[in-house]
């Protein structure tokens, strides 16, 4: 006989529950034993011997004041070691480290293996210490040259223009001091000039090791073409002459700042800001932050320093064939330079200020050529020794495989149209 059971419908939702709170129990007990399934420890000791094999390093970056007895010192290297480190270095070379130079120690246990001095990115020195002796040797990679083209057009400013470009800093400033024997890049700068460079940068390792240097450029300044070729020169060292062999070095840079502006021009009858009277102004005011390097235009010899009247703290220069310049409205001097001390040209000779009678700081320039003020932004400058002959065919030649490098990549440059 079958029994029937009839439901009751006030039982059923604690029938519901309990079957959910049945299901949860189940599937967390399930997830904990999957869980424990999963996990494996294991544990195993790692033998002596393996241990000696692991090589240990410290590393050490030279801070100013610092030496290589203290240094080793501190690292523990044995005396005796160091003793025969000093005793090979002849040269100095080890000895003589630099703040930067960077120093690993490598160890097997308590055992010192070797030393590396990295001086840079291309010249390590090796220390190897053998069981008799101490093995010193001198590892140099070798650079790869990497050549570049740039081109740009100006719109306000050259120095911005070449970061627009995505030339290196170091290349703008050097592409101005090229060129800054002819070209004024403070006053003689114009919307629409244009220019153009190649330059080689040393790469080890894909990493740059030194600034770019510039190989061949050209700059158009207000319709005038100038060419700059890298060549060795003088001394065998490397000059830059334009496409003829004649040097572009002068006796005398344009401008004594480089990325200032000139807030007042050569003017004879010009009413002075202070005494609000026509008083001569020979010469020409740089406005430029205070602290800006001012630099000698030409080689010659200190034949004053000190404040004089209105000019404030003022340098004189003494140069050859009657020339003199002069410096004023400095805020300090350079502190190694006296009355007779001799100058190169761009030299740091003292800083931008507004001493004397200046509304602000900048530098006045004045350029005399024996008691005759000329205006420094048109005085025709002499120009240094041309190449020699006898180095003319292989410079012409190499000034054409530039020139048909920079045709080549300018035609696949954005600016290529404004060049034709």
């Amino acid at each position: 006989m079958a029994i029937v059971i009839k439901p009751n419908l006030k039982m059923l939702p604690y029938v519901i529950l309990a079957i959910i709170i049945a299901f949860i129990i189940f599937d967390s007990g399930a997830e904990k034993e999957n869980i424990s399934q999963e996990i494996i420890i294991e544990t195993k000791e790692i033998p002596e011997s393996y241990e000696a094999n692991i090589d240990t390093k410290e590393i050490h970056l030279v801070k100013s004041g610092e030496n290589l007895s203290i240094i080793f010192e501190k690292y523990k290297v044995p005396l005796n070691s160091t003793y025969q480190i000093f005793r090979k270095d002849n040269k100095g070379q080890i000895k003589n480290i630099q703040p930067g130079d960077r120093l690993e120690f490598t160890w097997a246990q308590k055992t010192l293996k070797e030393i590396k001095i990295i001086k840079d990115a291309s010249t390590t020195f090796l220390i190897n210490f053998l069981p008799d002796e101490v093995e010193i040797k001198k590892i140099k990679k070798n650079s790869e040259k990497i050549i570049s083209f740039k081109s740009g057009v100006i719109d306000s400013s050259f120095y911005l223009t070449g970061l627009k470009e995505n030339i290196p800093e170091s290349v703008i400033m050097d592409l101005a001091y090229i060129f800054g024997w002819d070209i004024d890049f403070v006053f003689d700068i114009r919307e629409g000039d244009r220019f153009l460079l190649l330059y080689e940068t040393p790469f080890i390792d894909g990493v740059a090791i030194e600034n770019g240097s510039i190989l061949y450029a050209e700059f158009y300044n207000q319709g005038e073409k100038y060419t700059a070729v890298r060549y060795k020169g003088k001394n065998k060292q490397w000059d830059y002459f334009n496409e003829n062999g004649n040097s572009l070095e002068k006796a005398f840079l344009r401008a004594p700042l480089n990325f200032a502006y000139v807030s007042s021009h050569f003017n004879p009858n010009r009413r002075h800001p202070i005494l609000n009277k026509i008083r001569a102004h020979n010469g020409v005011d740089y406005a430029a932050k205070r602290g800006t390097p001012i630099r000698a235009t030409g080689e010659g010899v200190i034949k004053s320093i000190g404040w004089k009247s209105g000019y404030g703290r003022t340098i004189v220069i003494k140069h050859g064939g009657e020339i003199t310049t002069l410096y004023a409205h400095m805020e300090t001097y350079n502190t190694s330079l006296a009355r007779g001390s001799q100058v190169i040209q761009g030299q740091t000779i003292g800083y931008v200020g507004d001493s004397g009678l200046a509304t602000a700081p900048h530098l006045h320039y004045e350029f005399e050529v024996g008691k005759n003020r000329t205006d420094p932004l048109k005085v025709s400058l002499p120009s240094a020794a041309p190449l020699e002959d006898r180095f003319i065919e292989d410079f012409k030649k190499m000034t054409s495989n530039y020139i048909d490098l920079s045709k080549e990549l300018l035609s696949k440059d954005p600016n290529e149209s404004i060049f034709k």
